[in-house]
């Protein structure tokens, strides 16, 4: 009688059976989400393509392949985003393979994905803040005219976050302080803001900003505000104080209205008030202090943007910067 011998799997079905068995644990003990994982699973046949390729099973991966595909991958155009994505995907499949005793040392561990590029905050040139800050609209409610101008020149002129914004009461107060809002105040020209971390500032209030703040005020009692929004420096028709998106829906409106190309949102006007008082005074550490940062790391962002406002203006303007 002959005994027949049954081929060994071949490292391809092994190293599936395990991704298998990895989703398997996945799914019970986390009880991942049916998108979830499908994400996991494309992730690790990902990773068994790329070990095959190779030419080593998925518990022979050395951390040296790992930092070749995670190369290969940056090169290949995936965000360091998408590469931390799926590299976390494939230490939590070597942690269980380690766990299980089929490898001796996570080839994962400790490897990370390129840093992504931070973007450059996008800010406004100084003409097209001045065009959204003096736009009338006459179609539009006088009152809600006057509110929208004075946010814009406060947002611009001042440098505030939205938060910051709709969390100003009209005067200085106990109540304000204990609550942690900040007022404006028009006698010494300043803000008295309540921003990140509790951390409160004064900020210098422009003339153009004093001015509309005047008209705002002056017609602001047309509509009747009580308890805390009685208190409230921006207020809506309905009498409460006003909620950071209807700021945002507010500017972008203005700015649609103004003609201008790119629709603005309060973020914006917090950079392009960052960039053009660096451009004029190159005074980062002032910067700092208006914006209220804690660190002058994240100030220093704006000094990438001041550069490239400056390499715009050699590109356009010196001969030896044109070419053919």
């Amino acid at each position: 009688m002959s005994s027949v011998v049954e081929p060994l799997p071949s490292a391809a079905a092994a190293d599936a059976a395990l991704v298998e068995r990895y989703l398997t644990h996945a799914r019970v003990l986390k009880r991942l989400a049916p998108r979830t994982l499908a994400l996991y699973r494309a992730d690790l046949d990902k990773l068994a393509r790329l070990a095959a390729q190779a030419g080593v099973a998925l518990p022979q991966v050395q951390h040296h392949h790992v930092r070749s595909w995670v190369a290969r991958m940056h090169a290949g155009g995936r965000s360091g985003r998408g590469i931390a994505l799926i590299l976390s995907g494939w230490r939590g499949f070597y942690v269980w393979l380690g766990r299980e005793g089929g490898i001796g040392a996570n080839p994962v561990l400790g490897i990370r994905a390129p840093r992504q590029p931070r973007p450059l905050p996008k800010a406004l040139g100084v003409d097209e803040a001045v065009q959204l800050a003096e736009h009338i609209d006459e179609g539009d409610d006088p009152w809600l005219d006057a509110r929208d101008a004075a946010m814009v020149e406060l947002l611009y002129g001042s440098g505030l976050r939205v938060g910051e914004l709709v969390g100003l009461d009209v005067a200085a107060s106990d109540a304000a302080a204990r609550a942690g809002r900040g007022w404006i105040d028009l006698d010494q020209a300043e803000v008295q803001v309540q921003g990140k971390g509790s951390k409160r500032r004064a900020v210098p209030l422009g003339r153009s900003a004093a001015e509309a703040l005047r008209r705002w005020l002056a017609v602001r009692g047309q509509v009747m505000a009580a308890g805390e929004a009685a208190a409230a420096l921006f207020i809506g028709r309905r009498g409460t104080r006003l909620s950071a998106p209807s700021v945002w829906q507010r500017l972008r409106r203005r700015s649609q209205q103004a003609g201008l190309a790119t629709p603005v949102h309060p973020h914006m006007l917090r950079h392009s008030f960052a960039s053009h008082v660096l451009q004029s005074s190159g005074d980062l550490r002032a910067v700092q202090e208006l914006l209220g940062h804690a660190s002058i790391g994240t100030t220093q962002v704006y000094t990438r943007l001041d550069f490239q406002h400056l390499a715009q203006a050699y590109d356009a303007a010196h001969p030896r910067a044109r070419r053919r």
